[in-house]
């Protein structure tokens, strides 16, 4: 009787805790950040191995692009939080003018790295040309790879938040997608500092 009591008293004193987004994400989620985790782990690896090398080519690259790029991507990230964070409030239509914005943001660092490949292809700096530009191209390809598709999942949940297909009870597949730009972010902000900065 008196935990019956209890209960009606308190219906709110253990609120159930879930995890955001679809358990499958999750996991898909830690098996790409291992393979991040091997290949910046061999990057870092060969810098030790060949510090001059890699001083040398890092001369190439343009640390304040790599900082726009590294900006581009975290305000993306920001305003997908916050789409996430409107539809929980039942604001699906604000959500989807955030993911538009994130998907703007977000456009910025693709235009930048394409013109940062262009003129690095263009200097005859491709994977072949040394230790440090194969690993540059297939550390930096691979993620650009990611935000490609993050840009397909951002256009896509910004169409199903417009047709109100979220809401406050219902928003599982808008955290899995979210999750997922949340991991391009994370992945960028260790590969900037070193692939650009750190010697």
């Amino acid at each position: 009787m008196s935990t019956s009591l209890e209960l009606t008293l308190r219906p709110d004193a253990s609120p159930t805790r879930h995890l955001p987004g679809d358990l499958a994400m999750w996991f898909f989620i830690l098996a790409e950040l291992t393979v991040f985790a091997l290949l910046l782990l061999t990057f870092a690896v060969a810098q030790a191995l060949q510090p001059q090398l890699f001083h040398d080519g890092r001369q190439f690259l343009d640390s304040s692009t790599g900082l726009a790029l590294t900006l581009s991507l975290l305000t993306s990230g920001l305003f997908a939080a916050l789409a996430q964070e409107q539809v929980r409030q039942a604001q699906a239509r604000r959500g989807a003018w955030l993911l538009l914005a994130a998907l703007l943001s977000a456009s910025v660092y693709v235009w930048l790295k394409l013109g940062e490949y262009s003129h690095l292809a263009n200097s005859g700096l491709g994977m072949e040309h040394n230790t440090f530009f194969t690993l540059y191209w297939i550390l930096t390809g691979f993620h650009f790879v990611h935000v490609l598709l993050g840009l397909v999942i951002l256009s896509w949940l910004a169409e199903r938040c417009r047709q109100g297909a979220y809401g406050p009870g219902n928003c599982s597949a808008l955290e899995s997608g979210v999750l997922y730009w949340h991991m391009v972010d994370l992945v960028w902000v260790l590969l900037f500092p070193l692939v650009y900065v750190l010697n």
